[in-house]
């Protein structure tokens, strides 16, 4: 995200190396100056390559600048005919042309395209009884709405050009010649080694809008590519514009169009055909993995507008991934992917976690975050992020930065260790699944229409979607989603066990749907007959392939029919349990999950919290019960340390108890080997009731200077008066705006595109501070040091940096003495397209007091006590601190216990 420098890179790899990482991507940020996949960089990332196979390291590669995946950073839709495409249904032609011209960028003949034009007439309801196709210059007995092809417009975010047409196959061949076949001619040679595979960010096809109100006059968005009509046409038989309307209005009578139905599952056709299919086959031949994770994977209403189905995608991918952020428990993401990994056989799964999670983000939530998604699959971490430097917007690109930035950057391994220790078991033997159920995605495809119309049965699929997915992991009872799209290939013949791949399951469930697929009817009722489970939760199906049938329901009725309630689909699924978790006072525990794998001697059991605790800082405890079917000799194997234990066994009916303890943030591996043997004694519990209560610490130690923020500035432009004090950033945007140059903001063009602007004009920046004392050896933190005119109390400071300041594109330089009283910092900066305006901080061995928005220098506490840093002279403070005090031991035995804890590490 910076000018990438070959010996830093490499420090940098050392870096990740001593926090326990065992590899790295090299991803694209918004920062990079070095040409993006020009000779320079291609260089870069092979030097990347070699350092690590040097140290014994994976280096993962990455597909795009920024993301999300397809157009190259603009190199390859810079040629019109690979942009994404998509039509806009309008009622006014001349205002929608308009509207597209005017977002300006290079607009050439082909990108706007007259598909159709509609004479839509509604009833009084708002529903659709005809939909005549007329010439654009016809008369219409009702609203006359067109049909308008569009090519994607320019973007600063795509470097002035715009995102692919992920739909077509030409287009993704272009991306992968212009991105995977250079990677390969400059690094091929550690492919499959070194270099394991390449991720793909947030592929999408254009996001599917729909009408608010059916009578709504708006435009309405749909994603196409040209190729698209010939498609439908030999998929369904028919020719799209004929019932084209019927994607967008509701049919009247209660009659539901197949056509909406048609729409949905041919975009999702060709875009997992176009894009993951194709660059998988690529990578197949080629000896790595396509990896990364698609678009918006949550929900039916996500999947349904971004990517259509998102378990389609996955055949296509060496090692299927999600994308979890903002420490959001995104379970149906996480199952979807798993549940493909489990059927595919799969070697891995992976996730981008931790990203958006802020600044304060600590260990406890990096541990829980990572454990309920290695108990749902994920075995490949790619911790989001780390920077190369922090430079200008950089620093605000999702932190914190997981890299040497942090300053707990050297205990990292804590976290990694245990990872690795746990994934090294949960990527052993084989699932131990028996349910299925069948993924509702295409139901809800049949209800993607109007608000007025549809909102109530998208919502009730919906919620039934998240509930079964919650009520099961949440009961015990782990599960794989199928789909139905998927079903035929994984299925040859339909027994019992039902095989879906490599797994075989004994039970599955319907969830409310409101269509099946004929192919999985058939399969599903030859389940049935072979002595299979086969559970209908709620209303079964009207529809087959969309189209009201009677055949799904004839299907529920010689099945096992149940009400869509937590209770009922526990109850008819208890004699398929491999386990049951249960709280001390006998109730179920819904607040762990599982996972368990049978291992050629063994089973691994994994059991972690599925939620993080109102109170995280007051650590709570509760003892739980697992019941194993089966009788087992079990081990603990503790993921922190690395120790081996024996469990806390009983044997009850031929099951196996485990009796263990579990605090907020503790998981639980076991193992578990067949046959009965001599439980451990119960765990020892220190009496911390009559503690000794440390309140003030001997003495305490800052791993780096003490910190004034400068965030706030009287300011001038170009020499002209100064201005009320303003926060950096908007000042910055301010000055930007009268000098007529662009804001500054994340979607930036990319430093690489626009090259070495010059700056023509001037930011005067003056800050003002009040300090209670004298101090000498203060240092002045900024960016970019060597372009700026600085003065401190009327002194002349020169520009020499002497060292940085949390990373490397932040640099010291001396100033001369704090004086008590008012001391004033004027800045000079130059103020350009390409210039970054940022705080500033001093930096010394003092402290800080904060009233308001002001903030004092005062002496340096000589005391301090175990509580908030922020009110004890370190407002600003953000290293490490040690603490020293003493304790006296009692009866041989001592326990260091904090009721309150609120910190990284």
């Amino acid at each position: 995200n910076s000018y990438l420098k070959k010996d830093e890179l490499c420090r940098q790899i050392e870096v990740f190396k001593k926090m326990g990482l065992g590899g790295f991507h090299m991803h694209v940020r918004t920062g990079l100056e070095n040409e993006y996949m020009g000779e320079e960089f291609m260089d870069l990332v092979d030097a990347c390559v070699e350092k690590a196979r040097s140290e014994d390291m994976l280096a993962w590669l990455y597909d795009e600048d920024r993301w999300p995946s397809g157009g190259a950073g603009g190199l390859v839709t810079k040629e019109h005919k690979y942009r994404e495409r998509y039509i806009t249904f309008t009622a006014d032609y001349e205002k929608t042309v308009a509207g597209y011209k005017d977002e300006g960028g290079n607009i050439e003949e082909d990108d706007i395209r007259l598909l159709a034009c509609y004479d839509i007439v509604l009833d009084n309801e708002g529903y659709l009884v005809s939909q005549k196709r007329i010439e654009k210059d016809s008369p219409a007995e009702g609203t006359k709405w067109y049909v308008i092809r569009f090519s994607e417009s320019d973007s600063t975010w795509h470097n002035n050009q715009a995102y692919l047409d992920t739909l077509n196959p030409e287009a993704v061949k272009k991306f992968i010649e212009v991105t995977h076949q250079k990677y390969y001619e400059k690094s091929g040679r550690e492919f499959g080694k070194t270099v394991p595979a390449i991720f793909t960010d947030e592929p999408q096809v254009h996001r599917k809008k729909k009408l608010t109100n059916s009578f709504d006059k708006v435009e309405v968005e749909m994603p196409w590519t040209d190729g698209l009509p010939s498609a439908y046409l030999a998929k369904y038989g028919c020719d799209i514009f004929e019932h084209l309307p019927e994607t967008v209005w509701q049919l009247p009578d209660g009659k539901e169009s197949p056509h909406r139905y048609y729409y949905h599952d041919i975009i999702t056709d060709l875009f997992s055909s176009s894009f993951a299919e194709q660059i998988g086959k690529w990578c197949d031949e080629h000896g790595i993995a396509l990896t990364g994770h698609m678009m918006e994977e949550c929900s039916l209403e996500s999947q349904t507008h971004s990517v259509g189905e998102a378990m389609r995608s996955y055949p296509g991918f060496g090692i299927p991934g999600i994308d979890l952020l903002c420490n959001s428990r995104e379970f149906t993401t996480a199952k979807q992917c798993q549940s493909a990994v489990h059927q595919y056989g799969k070697e891995g799964m992976l996730s981008e976690l931790y990203g958006v999670t802020g600044w304060d983000c600590d260990f406890r939530t990096y541990k829980f975050s990572g454990d309920w998604q290695a108990c749902l699959g994920v075995t490949v971490r790619v911790p989001h992020l780390s920077w190369y430097a922090m430079q200008g917007e950089a620093k605000r690109d999702y932190p914190a930065s997981i890299s040497y930035q942090s300053p707990w950057f050297e205990k990292y391994p804590l976290i990694e260790d245990h990872f690795a220790r746990l994934n090294t078991a949960l990527t052993r033997g084989k699932p131990v699944v028996r349910v299925g159920v069948i993924h509702p995605v295409e139901s809800f495809w049949m209800e993607y229409g109007p608000n007025d119309k549809t909102e109530i049965a998208r919502t009730r699929l919906e919620e039934q979607f998240f509930s079964v997915t919650d009520w099961l992991l949440e009961g015990s009872i782990d599960f794989d989603f199928i789909s139905e799209a998927l079903l035929p290939s994984l299925n040859d013949k339909a027994t019992n066990p039902l095989r879906v791949g490599e797994m075989e399951y004994d039970a599955i469930v319907v969830p409310g749907c409101e269509t099946l697929r004929k192919t999985t009817v058939e399969k599903l009722s030859a389940f049935r007959e072979a002595g299979g489970t086969l559970i209908f939760a709620g209303t079964a199906p009207s529809y087959v392939d969309a189209v009201r049938s009677d055949e799904a329901k004839a299907l529920a009725s010689k099945s096992v029919n149940i009400g869509f309630t937590r209770g009922e689909l526990l109850a008819a699924l208890e004699k398929f349990r491999t386990l049951t978790i249960r709280n001390s006072d006998g109730s179920l525990s819904y607040g762990h999950f599982y996972q368990m794998r049978q291992d050629t001697d063994c089973r691994w059991l994994f059991i972690c919290k599925n939620s993080e605790p109102s109170n995280k800082d007051i650590s709570r405890y509760k003892d739980i019960a697992v019941t194993v079917a089966g009788e087992y000799s079990c081990e603990i194997w503790d993921t922190m340390t690395g120790a081996v234990t024996k469990a806390d066994v009983t044997y009850r009916n031929g099951n196996t108890v485990i009796s263990k303890r579990l605090y907020d943030y503790n998981s639980l591996l076991l193992r578990l080997v067949p046959g009965r043997e001599e439980s451990a004694e119960p765990g020892i519990r220190i009496d911390t009731d009559n503690a000794d209560y440390i309140a003030e610490v001997e003495s305490f130690e800052l791993s780096e200077d003490n910190v004034l923020m400068l965030d706030m500035a009287e300011y001038s432009v170009d020499g002209g008066a100064f201005r009320p004090k303003e926060e950096i950033l908007r000042l910055d945007n301010i000055a930007r705006n009268e000098a007529g140059l662009p804001e500054r903001g994340g979607a930036i063009v990319q430093p690489w595109v626009v090259g070495n602007v010059g700056a023509s004009h001037k930011l005067t920046l003056k800050f003002t501070f009040e300090s209670r004392t004298d101090y000498s050896g203060a240092y002045l933190a900024l960016e970019n040091p060597e372009s700026a005119d600085i003065e401190f109390n009327g002194k002349k400071v020169e520009s020499h940096a002497e060292g940085n300041f949390v990373d490397i594109s932040i640099f010291k330089v001396k100033l001369p003495d704090i004086v008590k009283g008012t001391n004033t910092l004027i800045v000079n900066l130059p103020l350009g397209e390409r210039t970054n305006t940022e705080n500033m901080f001093i930096l010394g061995k003092f402290g800080v007091e904060v009233r308001g928005r002001d903030a004092v220098i005062i002496p340096f506490p000589e005391k301090i006590c175990f509580g908030d840093l922020t009110s004890q002279g370190f407002p600003f403070y953000g290293g490490n601190i040690t603490y020293r005090f003493s304790a006296k031991p009692q009866g041989g035995k001592l326990a260091l216990a904090a009721n309150h804890y609120r910190g990284a590490l």
